[in-house]
């Protein structure tokens, strides 16, 4: 355990390695990818009007997921870069489909929702059965399906920094747009909004903070979904504070539980996934039972 004091000194004066190497890597990164998947989950469920929209509830988590382990399963001495661009393209190919639905088909709300959910259920379940052929890889893609800040660096950090710092300004920029979107299609479509084109921006921007995070850290579920509503019950119902709010209360949240996961039964390092998931899934009850 560091001190207080001794992480400032070692801050400063750079003669630490472990906590200039990994200790606030980590931290900066547990705040980045906090925040990411945390706007990423506000402006879901402002494009989708689903409270309980998420990353992870409409497919984009299990899309990466997928991408992942197929990767891990079958090019399991690939270099380190494949996996993460790998699981990328996965969650943008979930984007995609979705996109697609919006501007041809006119899927909204709850359905596209649903429609997630089960592409979701699929990937899973192609998941599922490469575990079951390859009980051998199977550790190392567990422990990047569960997400873990475990051994990552500043390298990591400033290969997701660029996607936050492109994505997030156009998020805000168009943020005050989802408060149109709110009173429905055809009330947007009246005040001048090009409803669609907006919502497939507003989706792609979100796929591509969450699918970039969980590309470096694994599937993290559940933080998309509760630091919103937790934002919501901080600032109200205004999407442009809620989307500033969610990335605040999303990075907390992510850097508590890390602690928290680190903290548990050291040395031993619990996936801060589980800790997310383990706060997430009675929250999500809840939100159910007040549904």
């Amino acid at each position: 355990m560091i001190n207080p004091i001794h992480a400032v000194k070692g801050f400063f004066l750079h003669n630490d390695f472990i906590l200039n190497e990994y200790r606030i890597p980590r931290t900066l990164l547990g705040l980045l990818i906090g925040s990411s998947l945390a706007i990423s989950g506000s402006v879901i469920q402002g494009v989708i009007r689903n409270p309980l929209a998420s990353p992870d509830v409409i497919g984009i988590t299990k899309g990466a997921s997928l991408a992942a382990v197929m990767i891990i399963m079958i090019f399991p001495s690939a270099p380190l870069f494949v996996l993460p661009l790998g699981s990328f393209i996965g969650a943008l190919t979930i984007s995609i489909i979705l996109s697609v639905l919006i501007s041809k088909f006119d899927v909204k709300g709850s359905k596209l929702a649903l429609i997630g959910l089960a592409i979701g259920a699929i990937c899973t379940a192609i998941v599922q059965f490469l575990l079951i052929r390859n009980p051998l890889d199977a550790n190392n893609a567990l422990l990047w399906l569960t997400g873990s800040l475990y051994g990552h660096n500043i390298v990591n950090f400033y290969s997701l920094l660029p996607w936050f710092i492109i994505t997030v300004p156009i998020v805000l920029l168009l943020g005050y747009q989802l408060d149109i979107l709110n009173l429905g299609d055809h009330v947007a479509i009246a005040l001048g909004a090009r409803v669609k084109i907006l919502k497939m921006i507003l989706l792609v921007l979100a796929v591509m903070l969450a699918g970039a995070s969980i590309a470096v850290v694994g599937g993290i579920s559940f933080l998309g979904l509760i630091a919103p509503h937790i934002a919501r019950q901080l600032v109200g119902h205004k999407n442009i504070h809620v989307i500033i709010m969610s990335g605040l209360v999303g990075a907390i949240l992510l850097t508590f539980g890390d602690g928290l996961a680190r903290g548990i039964q050291p040395p031993l390092d619990i996936p801060v996934g589980v800790v997310i998931a383990i706060i997430g899934a009675p929250y999500f009850l809840f939100l159910l039972r007040k549904m």
